[in-house]
């Protein structure tokens, strides 16, 4: 026994008990990881060699990156002979499910750890209920930014709800922060191990061009929010494609992730124009984005940017009214479409628009005016909330317009609403539940007849 040897053989006999556990601890962590790539390698086996069955690659995106990130699994998976199915996981079915033997998730995460807008139906009618998913392997990117507490919720919702539904994970769940280059260098390698074929190139954000600063000026001198600039952009190439709803994407020198801005334009108009507002960090200095636009960058200079389609806020091809909902510089993606419908002959806008002052802060008034003396803007709504003793906000002229909101909507009105999330966004989905009821204000989204493009 130990206590019967002299306290330093007592020592070494101890360590050698600790050795043994940790070697025998080391053995079973080792064991269970050979077994999971065992698993892996069977499941890579099968999907190589051909099942026949195609594998499902489905994606919820808010601003477009998931979207752009699925065509390119589904790219990988066709080039190394994989049959494939892309949809949209609003599409998806519990039966669609159910009746695939492997599918693979491609999901962002929008705001405080909400589902993207497109992915409301699926959450409520797929992942609401249980489903016998045994069958199933499956493989989630999980998408989002740790600037927020709830970092990529939704990809780990749906994963844990896959497994609770009795699904195999075929690897363990991969996370991309902000377009983390080193987590889409690991999906590509997984998919590669399913295939056996070799990694697909890199395919991050696409490379950034150069784009010449070609105007600004300032809306909004002494405005209480801060200073908002109109910015235009021309490419050095000379190529004008895009359509209203789609972002702008800057790298400004010394950073590492691009900032997204909404287009105020549209191809017609000859270059990208922007509505920024000049940010400040804590330390007072201006944003590496805002303040390349608005201050550092000279006119002539060349910025790195590209457009980047935005299906989630592209406008539905109808001659039906909208009713556009913004505040501040979320007028932005509101003047493209306005333009757009002014160019198809689309009269029957209704333009709620909200910011604290009318003077200075009354963006592009002459343009609204002018759109509305036409008859572009049927209606024009503008809330200025620091002109009164009330602070009045473009919720409040919602629901003070309740009953035209519903009209309009019953004559097959979409909805686009534009602008900050905290505070506006959010108030403005609070009235349209009020106004149209939590079950219209869902099939309204169902049927992409109510969409957002928030920041």
């Amino acid at each position: 026994m130990i206590e019967a040897l002299d306290p330093q053989a007592r020592r070494y006999a101890a360590a050698g008990v600790v050795a043994l556990a940790w070697l025998a601890f080391s053995g079973l962590i080792a064991a269970r990881q050979a077994l999971r790539r065992r698993a892996e390698r069977r499941a890579a086996a099968t999907l190589a060699q051909g099942s026949g069955a195609p594998v499902l690659v489905a994606f919820a995106s808010q601003t477009g990156f998931a979207e752009q990130l699925a065509r390119a699994t589904a790219q990988a998976l066709t080039t190394a002979g994989a049959p494939v199915i892309l949809r949209p996981l609003s599409t998806v079915t519990a039966a669609d499910l159910a009746g695939a033997d492997q599918a693979l998730f491609v999901v962002s995460t929008t705001g405080e750890g909400d589902a993207p807008d497109s992915a409301r139906a699926f959450l409520r009618d797929v992942m609401g209920a249980a489903s016998d998913l045994s069958a199933l392997r499956h493989g989630v990117l999980a998408l989002g930014d740790r600037d927020y507490a709830r970092f990529a919720a939704f990809g780990r919702t749906l994963n844990a709800w896959l497994a609770a539904q009795g699904a195999t994970p075929l690897f363990d769940r991969i996370e991309v922060d902000d377009g983390d280059p080193d987590a889409l260098a690991l999906w590509r390698s997984r998919l590669a191990d399913l295939t056996g074929a070799a990694q697909a190139a890199d395919w991050n954000r696409p490379t950034c061009g150069p784009w010449t600063l070609t105007g600004r000026r300032l809306l909004n001198p002494g405005g209480a929010g801060g200073e908002a600039w109109h910015v235009r952009l021309e490419p050095a190439d000379g190529v004008l494609d895009w359509v209203a709803g789609d972002l702008f994407e800057v790298v400004p020198d010394g950073a590492a992730a691009a900032r997204d801005y909404s287009i105020a334009s549209v191809p017609s108009d000859g270059g990208v124009e922007l509505i920024v507002r000049l940010r400040h960090g804590p330390d007072g200095k201006p944003g590496l984005g805002s303040g390349a636009l608005c201050r550092q960058a000279a006119i002539g200079d060349t910025v790195s940017a590209r457009v980047r389609t935005n299906r989630a806020f592209h406008a539905p091809d109808t001659d039906a009214p909208m009713i556009l909902i913004g505040a501040g510089t979320g007028l932005a993606g509101l003047r493209a479409h306005l333009k757009a419908r002014a160019a198809q002959g689309r009269s029957r806008n209704w333009l709620l628009f909200g910011e604290r002052t009318a003077a200075p802060d009354d963006f592009h008034r002459d343009e609204i005016e002018g759109w509305t003396a036409s008859g572009v803007i049927a209606r024009l709504d503008l809330v200025f909330s620091r002109d009164q003793s009330e602070r009045l906000y473009v919720q409040h002229r919602l629901r003070a317009a309740a009953e035209a909101v519903r009209a309009w909507v019953a004559d097959g009105a979409t909805i686009l609403v534009c602008g900050s999330r905290e505070g506006m966004s959010q108030a403005v989905d609070a009235a349209l539940v009020d106004i149209l009821g939590a079950d219209g204000l869902a099939a309204l989204t169902d049927a992409g007849r109510y969409r957002r493009d928030v920041y």
